[in-house]
């Protein structure tokens, strides 16, 4: 049981503070300034090489 105590300390602890410091690290990551071209650029991709609506009678 003590395997386990010793588990359930450093969950409670040092885990928890690298988790919540990943999980501020992802925040900041994303709303770096400079990163809104990026994400807008990804968001627009599928929009990208449409020319003109899809025939509704496409061959299929």
């Amino acid at each position: 049981m003590e395997t386990y105590s010793t588990l359930r300390a450093f969950a409670d602890s040092w885990a928890l503070a690298v988790i919540f410091l990943f999980f501020v690290g992802v925040v900041l990551w994303v709303f770096r300034p400079g990163s809104s071209k990026t994400y807008k650029d990804t968001a627009n991709m599928i929009f990208r090489n449409e020319d003109k609506p899809k025939d509704e009678d496409d061959g299929r």
